[in-house]
């Protein structure tokens, strides 16, 4: 009996695959030439051709937006881990240790950035100029591997799966400031329960609407306030910002509202309350093998934000 003929698989191209992850990491074609030194056009025509070669159609694109169709979506979901693996294999193959290079991309809040990373920029790029500095800066805790980062940088050690998390000081702490103006008209609040009847400038964690918790010690247990106010921001400078105009209390990092606090814009509040201190950690995948790009940026990174412990 004559077995049925079995439909050929469409012959793929890596360059093409790769292609497909760029454009879906932007959501742009235009980014995404550029990312590859290509122009729109050839990375349009690179999709159509992929898109033939799949029967599906992987972006719903417009004159203003482009999207990943639920085809799209998937075939990402699966490509992205592989494509990384690949691109940390080859580097490995035709890199020395002793000069690493290519193209590093960073996901971390602006805090973590300004703490960590921007004051130590051009000591990096003297010492490693063949590693390009990919940095995003949001709020978000991103799926590192489905975003096509290489690490990210985050407060706290709560690990997504199969990641490792490293700490970098200097240790962090939130605590309540206002201006000395907002504190002549309203007074000062003398324990975290006295929020409640304060104006307090919330700030937004992410895109999903949730607020950053203000969370005090009382009596050795933690109490979280559910402070109210009409100011709402999505990260840390325009939070401060509005504090030291006198628009209300905010709850802040003491490491970033430092020089602040030491040139008397903003006052120091409920500090006995405070929780305890935490720290940021940079998250990458657990492979057996670092990139020596990322090895080099984290020992630099590391090693320039190091305090002895206290």
């Amino acid at each position: 009996m004559k077995k049925p003929a079995v439909a050929a698989l469409p012959e793929l191209h890596l360059p093409n695959l790769m292609s497909f992850e760029v454009v879906a990491r932007h959501l742009n074609f235009a980014r995404a030439a550029e990312e590859l030194e290509v122009t729109p056009t050839a990375m349009s025509k690179t999709i159509k051709q992929l898109e033939a070669q799949l029967g599906v159609r992987l972006f719903n694109r417009t004159t203003r937006s482009v999207a990943l169709t639920e085809s799209g979506a998937q075939l990402l979901a699966s490509l992205a881990p592989a494509l990384a693996q690949i691109r940390n294999s080859v580097e490995h193959a035709s890199v020395s240790s002793n000069r690493p290079s290519g193209r590093l991309r960073i996901n971390t809040s602006y805090v973590a950035h300004a703490a960590l990373i921007q004051p130590n920029l051009k000591a990096f790029q003297d010492r490693y100029p063949e590693i390009t500095l990919d940095i995003h800066i949001d709020n978000e805790l991103v799926d590192i591997v489905g975003g096509g980062f290489d690490a990210g940088i985050r407060l706290g050690n709560a690990l997504q799966r199969d990641m490792i998390a490293l700490p970098m000081g200097p240790v962090q702490q939130l605590v309540v400031v206002g201006s000395p103006d907002y504190l002549a008209k309203h007074g000062s609040p003398k324990t975290p329960k006295d929020l409640l009847g304060h104006e307090c400038i919330r700030q937004l964690m992410g895109t999903r609407g949730r607020t950053l918790d203000w969370d005090f010690v009382v009596a050795s247990r933690t109490v979280t306030i559910d402070v109210r106010g009409r100011l709402l921001f999505n990260e840390m400078r325009s939070t401060m910002a509005a504090a030291r105009e006198g628009c209300g209390l905010a709850y802040v990092f003491r490491h970033f509202a430092a020089a602040d606090i030491r040139e008397e814009k903003l006052v120091l509040l409920l500090e006995r309350y405070c929780p305890p201190d935490d720290m940021f950690h940079l998250y990458y995948p657990g492979r057996a093998q670092m990139p020596g790009k990322l090895r080099a940026f984290i020992d630099f990174i590391r090693a320039a934000n190091w305090e002895e412990p206290r």
